[in-house]
């Protein structure tokens, strides 16, 4: 099945973004005459799997290599990096070329910056004296359809970046990426953001709108109608629970990479010793389509279901006598049996994590503090995971959700974690501590938590969630309603004037304003419901982009499709990121590893 994901049935012509940046890559190529070595930062390549096939790339000319820490080997006279603006990067580029020289080999060479070069890097270059000899670009790609409702800014350290080492360049690309959308589908006339990065895409958006306006009269009426910021920080609730949703668990568990996951041949029934299988996860896949956001509990039984129903079929065909309509239904249901058994596999393999005592109990614990009703039982379950030394991740998950609900620790068990965990992980983890205190993550105490009043006021723990019919967002997280997207829930419905007090209470300011891109530049405030908006031109709901600055869990996905499915709903919705997250991958930027 392809990797690249099907866009037909996006609720916005996402193809049309997704084909731009092919053709900008191929022209990119093409201007680079004969044939040529493309070195690929590893970390772009998943990326550029969900743009392009690597055969294309064959075909004009490429011979495709990584970017490593040894010397290039190929015959090509000419070597094209396409590389992130990074300064470690640079060094190993500029390792490769002055291993090139001193073997006497001639060779031209191209850098090309994704999205956009930078002074700093080209400073490194210049110090190691190789820039002379190189010819710069850069290749635009600001964003990226990773499925037919979600977009990825593909920044992933936009988080840590902006909260402990105060780089706001991140900001700037989100913007432009924002920008770029709106040379496609209009000026956005509707804004709504919370929370200090989010409010700070707005400013430099609407400047990047007055130095560089899109032209209104070209694209006719906007098509989307809405877009809604939310800053990570706002919410660092969400993350840090276990997600309970199919695709959220794979995820947690398996880790999903660019639209797919990697496991042992073994899991999937190949048996080939030691061979890791990747498994493509998007809506090209019709069950993945249809099981992805549901409870994976609910996952276990659809599956059991559709077994089932395959089997009494074959029974059936193999007892009575057939019509050839019927012979034709049969074999129309067998094409679908590759996806059951795939699907099939991965659940068995998660269920061998999700019935742990282990997990289980972590599940209460996270109840438990997300109630914050008994301080000195979760104390305790943290200090004793830390002296049984379970994997630091999963202590700073529970510690970080700990604190955030408390609004940091009183300064006596402040001290004697933090004292704890330096024991039993090492002093060289002070700069990690020092980090997640910097983020606000991990600190002391200094006035009186608000949660129980959010908690309420946001009916953000909802009793007996029937997750197999549900009828609210918590069903993600088995009764846990992500704080995230009741906000955005309020946004849509009524407006955030009337949770104004409440929003007061969460971090950064928040904005509400309206977009006269038909003219002017005049920002004035937008107020009231969204409901009462008018459909698209073509009879289409209009659409709402909702973006996280800092990342999106798949559970808080799942909860957007939820809200985008329910009866009454104005609004098609799609989402922005900066990237996909889930507790672990946003805490490890903050773990200091000692070279």
């Amino acid at each position: 099945m392809a990797q690249i994901p099907n866009l037909d049935n996006a609720p916005v012509n996402l193809t049309s973004i997704r084909d731009q940046s092919q053709k900008e890559l191929i022209n990119l190529l093409k201007n680079i005459r004969g044939k040529k070595c493309l070195v690929i930062d590893p970390k772009l390549s998943g990326s550029l799997s969900l743009i392009v096939q690597s055969s294309l790339l064959k075909e004009h000319g490429a011979e495709l290599r990584h970017l490593t820490a040894e010397p290039i080997q190929t015959d090509c006279t000419k070597v094209v990096y396409l590389v992130r603006s990074q300064l470690e990067l640079m060094r190993l580029i500029s390792s490769q070329i002055r291993d090139d020289t001193s073997k006497g080999l001639q060779r031209e060479y191209f850098v090309y910056f994704v999205p956009r070069r930078t002074v700093v890097c080209e400073k490194i270059l210049e110090e190691e004296k190789v820039y002379d000899l190189l010819t710069i670009g850069e290749y635009p790609l600001y964003l990226m359809p990773i499925d037919e409702d979600v977009i990825s800014f593909e920044l992933d350290l936009a988080y840590k970046d902006c909260l402990v080492d105060g780089d706001t360049t991140p900001l700037w690309h989100i913007a432009k990426a924002l920008h770029k959308l709106e040379f496609t589908f209009g000026v956005i006339p509707n804004i709504r953001a919370k929370g200090k990065a989010s409010t700070r895409v707005v400013d430099i958006l609407n400047r990047m709108q007055i130095e560089e306006p899109v032209n209104t009269s070209d694209i006719g009426m906007p098509e989307i109608n809405t877009v809604i910021l939310i800053d990570r920080e706002v919410d660092m609730i969400t993350p840090m629970c276990s997600q309970l949703t199919y695709e959220g668990l794979l995820d947690e568990f398996l880790g999903i990479n660019n639209g797919a996951v990697e496991v042992e041949s073994s899991i999937m029934g190949v048996q080939q010793e030691g061979k890791k299988i990747k498994v493509p996860l998007n809506s090209s896949d019709k069950l993945f389509k249809e099981i992805r956001d549901l409870n994976f509990e609910v996952v276990v039984q659809v599956l059991r279901q559709k077994a089932t129903s395959m089997k009494q079929d074959y029974t059936e065909m193999t007892t009575t006598n057939q019509t050839v309509s019927e012979l034709k239904d049969f074999v129309k249901k067998l094409n679908s049996l590759p996806e059951i058994t795939r699907h099939i596999n991965l659940a068995q393999h998660l269920s061998t994590f999700t019935s742990k005592p282990s997990f289980l109990g972590r599940l209460d614990m996270e109840h438990t503090i997300v109630e914050a009703q008994s301080f000195d039982i979760c104390f305790e379950y943290i200090e004793e995971m830390i002296h049984k030394q379970e994997p630091l991740v999963n202590v700073l998950r529970l510690l970080i959700l700990f604190s955030i609900t408390n609004s940091g620790l009183p300064k006596k068990n402040f001290d004697y974690l933090r004292r704890e965990l330096l024991h039993s992980y090492g002093f060289e983890h002070m700069a990690t501590l020092n980090n997640l205190e910097k983020a606000g993550l991990f600190r002391k105490q200094e006035m009186k938590s608000n949660w129980l009043t959010v908690k309420r006021a946001l009916q953000l723990v909802v009793e007996d969630t029937d997750t197999a019919n549900p009828n609210d967002i918590s069903y993600v997280f088995s009764g846990y309603a992500p704080l995230s997207i009741r906000l955005v829930q309020h946004a849509i419905r009524s407006g955030w004037r009337p949770i104004e007090e409440i929003l007061k209470l969460l971090p950064g300011p928040h904005t509400e304003s309206k977009r006269s891109g038909y003219g002017g530049n005049q920002f004035d405030n937008l107020s009231g419901s969204m409901l009462n908006s008018d459909k698209v031109g073509d009879g289409r709901r209009s659409l709402v982009l909702v973006v996280f600055v800092g990342g999106v869990t798949f559970a808080e996905i799942s909860a957007l499709r939820f809200l985008s499915a329910q009866e009454g709903m104005a609004y098609d919705l799609i989402i922005g990121t900066t990237k996909i997250i889930n507790g672990q991958s946003l805490i490890e930027p903050f773990v200091e590893k000692l070279c």
